[in-house]
Order: C-alpha cells, then structure tokens, then sequence
C-alpha cells in the first residue's frame, strides 16, 4: 500500500517583520541612489541568504568602522549601535545613514532616561548579541546585564529603591516574564518601560508556533543559526514536547526528521526570506507532503519609515504664471 499524503501546516505571521523590510531597503536604495560601494557595520539583519544578496550587490559587511574609508557613506545595522559607534563615525567624517530597528531606539532611548533619573538598568537579554551590545553601551556604568532566572535572583544593586529593567526585543516571551517576575520579587519597586520591549513581530511568530506546536509531528524553523528571535521559535516549540529544528533553507532538512511524522508545520524567523519557504514547501511536497493548510493567528501591518537621509525633498513647483 503507498503511503498517504501527509499534512503541512504553513505559520501566518511568519518571516520578515517591518524592521527587517526597512532596513533591506535602505541597503538596496543607497546602492541605488549613491551607487556600489555602501559599507555596512556588522550584518543587516541576521539571516546568511539576505546578507549574500546584498553583499553581490555592492554592499561591504564590516566588523568595525575602522575599516570603512574616511568619508565614505555607512549603514547601521537594524540591531542599532552605541553612542560610542556614532562619536566614532562622526570622527572618521563617515555618512551614516541608520536603518537601527526602530523598536531597538526605543529601548535605546528608555535606557537613557532611565540612566539620566540614577536608576540601575537591568537589561535582560543574552550576552555578546549586537542588540545588547548596543544598549549597553547607552549608559555602561549603570547598566547590568541579566540572562537567566539565576541572574535576576542573584544581581547586586547599588541602591534597591532605584532599579529599572529592559529587555532585548527578540527574547521568548515565557522565559522574559520569568526572569521579570524573578526582579519584581526582589525589587518591587522596580520601573519598567511603558510597553514591553520585546518586538510584536517576535511575539507573534511565538504565539502561533506556541498554539501550532502541539499539533504537528515536527515544526521547520527558516532562520540563520545567529537570529536569536529563530532559535527562540525552536525553543517555544520544543517546550510542547514537539521535535522543532532551526535550519538556513531546504538543503539542511534531514530526512531522518520527516520519516515518522504525519504533519510538518513551517514557519520562518523575522530576518528569513518567503522565497526560503516556499522552496522548503516544495521540498517537502517532492516528498509526499501536502496539501498546505495555511494557519493564520494574527493580521500584521506594521510599517516604518524610511530613516531621513534617504527622505529625498519633493522638488518645489514652478510658480504658475498668469
């Protein structure tokens, strides 16, 4: 007897978020209009496949602005940088044009406030991430960095009545609430900002894998293994008992995975190209997988606009004659 079809589940939301969107467009409209080459310190966003497109098309990935020409024009990552990236751009006379996530400037600048009242900033998120590295160095001397559950029950302040707390936006929203319920225990007083910092799109994409996740036989992650908001997207799915594996597109898929499972759910992290999806999709149905059911959670229509360097003025009408 062959064997059935088996069932795909296809994850809405799932794939770029609007940060990721705006700032692949800065890249590929400073090629455009100032022309190849546009240096870019660190990756755009954390996904292997966008950054390969770009980079053939002109763009030069940097580590440190050191290594850009005086003068030449730079791009800021959407993972944003610190105050001491920018003073040194200013110094090598650089024209930066910033594509920072405009929910990371947010976290930048409660950092800021927060450091200008004399509070101790506990930031929760993981340690040598570009997002982190970034806000901390918004106020350094004041700012602690707390990973764990551990951490938070273990962190030295220096006065109990003056803690505030922000996050990275890419954190899995389980383990968060853990590690601020942790803080609220041993600082009840403790400020935080007015909305949560973790990113709607990050939220969302955990929210469907989350409902999904007990439902399926295994769940396909399109994402970078250096996308913390993908690694979270395994990690919530794992959570359910379900297998759950991070893979960069189709050709990382082992078969191994696919041979005991009835129903294989897709989704894809906030940096991960649709066109990887729908080549995984192919994939899968070459190997007697379908039809795609699509669940859909949430409707998103998040945009951002474009940063004002790249805001060209309208050019001024003639004035009418009579």
């Amino acid at each position: 007897m062959s064997r059935p079809r088996r069932k795909i589940l296809l994850l809405s939301p799932r794939g770029f978020c609007a940060g990721v969107v705006r700032a692949i467009d800065i890249v590929k409209i400073a090629l455009e209009a100032y022309g190849a080459p546009v240096y870019v310190r660190h990756e755009i966003v954390h996904n292997r496949h966008v950054v390969d497109e770009l980079r053939a098309a002109g763009a030069v990935f940097v580590d440190e602005l050191t290594e850009v020409p005086r003068g030449a024009r730079a791009i800021y990552s959407a993972h944003g940088v610190a105050p001491s990236v920018r003073q040194e751009a200013a110094d090598r006379q650089l024209r930066v044009i910033d594509a920072t996530c405009p929910l990371v400037t947010k976290v930048h600048i409660e950092a800021a406030k927060f450091a200008r009242l004399g509070y101790t900033i506990l930031l929760i998120g993981h340690e040598n991430h570009d997002e982190v590295i970034g806000t901390l160095g918004e106020a350094p001397q004041v700012t602690l960095l707390v990973s764990t559950v551990e951490d938070a029950l273990n962190v030295q302040v220096a006065d109990p009545e003056r803690v505030a707390f922000l996050t990275q936006t890419t954190l899995s929203l389980e383990e968060t609430k853990d590690i601020v319920d942790a803080l609220r225990m041993r600082f009840p007083n403790i400020a935080g900002p007015k909305t949560q910092d973790i990113c709607y799109a990050t939220e969302n994409r955990q929210i469907a894998v989350r409902e999904v996740g007990p439902a399926c036989d295994l769940m396909l992650v399109v994402g970078s293994s250096n996308s913390s908001n993908s690694q979270r997207l395994v990690e919530v799915c794992q959570r359910s008992n379900t297998p759950a594996y991070l893979i960069d597109d189709r050709s990382e898929v082992r078969a191994e995975w696919l041979e005991n499972a009835g129903t294989v759910a897709v989704t894809a992290g906030a940096s991960a190209p649709e066109v990887l999806v729908q080549e995984l999709i192919a994939y899968l149905q070459s190997q007697g997988f379908g039809p795609v059911e699509e669940v859909s959670i949430k409707e998103e229509d998040v945009r951002f606009s474009l940063p004002p360097e790249l805001v060209m003025p309208t050019p001024a009408r003639p004035a009418a004659t009579v």
